[in-house]
């Protein structure tokens, strides 16, 4: 078991939503120090600042992770105060739902540029030390939408599908080498945090709450699973893919639970 006492973690995305919510929890359950990455100074100098009134070691960096030269400026600095985190939660993402050729260039460049190249930089930068040290546990939040086409979704599916992969190939890479370094694979269904604001959900496909989500990333680090999927019928996806037919699988999903109409009443978070 991953144990979060006395252990450094670093969350990516962490001053606000789920990312604020597993930090605390961290804490709760012990973590020595927590280290906040946000792209939003002022939420997470408040977010710092509320820890350490609490009593918690607690530090805040402003970093974009979509910037390679900001992440290398942002992991140096820890680096060179000797912060090798312990557990490291990828959970900076956004989303931008509408119909792929509705999509400016800027928007598919941002969203492939936090949701893959975002996760890949950061981990990048601390796992040579990870792999050095003999420990670590990275974790990496994909999607349902990583396992799932569904419209409106053509850039977001994509990027998470791309999470999914890399994360799951670095799983296997470490284990390979017997590094030490564990991987986990999140993989939620709509959580209600605002960055889904105005999708269409039903009892089947409820939005989780931020807690509940929080909560069960936190539990899957401490027991080392491989993937933490939420609701538990993503759990079924795979195995439904693998012996459906195409045809039936849409059929099925598409209209049967609605998946496929979700996105159409989508705003994000304004």
């Amino acid at each position: 078991m991953s144990n979060f006492k006395d252990k450094k973690v670093l969350i990516t995305g962490g001053a606000s939503g789920i990312g604020l919510l597993m930090g605390k929890m961290a804490l709760e359950q012990g973590a020595a120090t927590l280290i906040i990455w946000d792209l939003n100074a002022g939420t997470m100098e408040k977010v710092v600042s509320g820890f350490r009134e609490q009593g918690y070691q607690a530090t805040g960096q402003q970093a974009d992770v979509s910037d390679k030269t900001s992440v290398g400026e942002a992991a140096s600095a820890c680096l060179a105060s000797g912060i090798i985190p312990d557990i490291l939660i990828l959970n900076a993402g956004i989303v931008s739902g509408r119909f792929f050729h509705e999509h400016r260039d800027n928007e598919i460049e941002h969203t492939i540029g936090v949701n893959v190249l975002g996760v890949m930089w950061v981990a990048h930068a601390f796992l040579p030390a990870m792999i050095q040290r003999g420990s670590g546990h990275i974790v990496s939040i994909s999607s349902a939408a990583g396992m799932l086409s569904n419209p409106r979704m053509a850039v977001y599916a994509a990027s998470k599908w791309a999470v999914y992969g890399w994360s799951e190939s670095l799983r296997l890479e470490m284990q390979q080498l017997r590094t030490g370094v564990k991987v986990t694979t999140v993989t939620p269904s709509y959580i209600d945090t605002g960055m889904f604001d105005g999708v269409r959900t039903n009892a089947v496909i409820p939005k989780l709450t931020p807690e509940k989500a929080a909560k069960a990333v936190i539990n899957g680090i401490r027991k080392n699973k491989i993937f933490v999927r939420m609701p538990f019928m993503v759990y079924t996806l795979p195995f439904v893919k693998g012996i459906l037919p195409v045809s039936w699988f849409d059929l099925l999903v598409g209209k049967g639970l609605g998946v496929y109409k979700t996105m159409q009443g989508f705003t994000g978070r304004r």
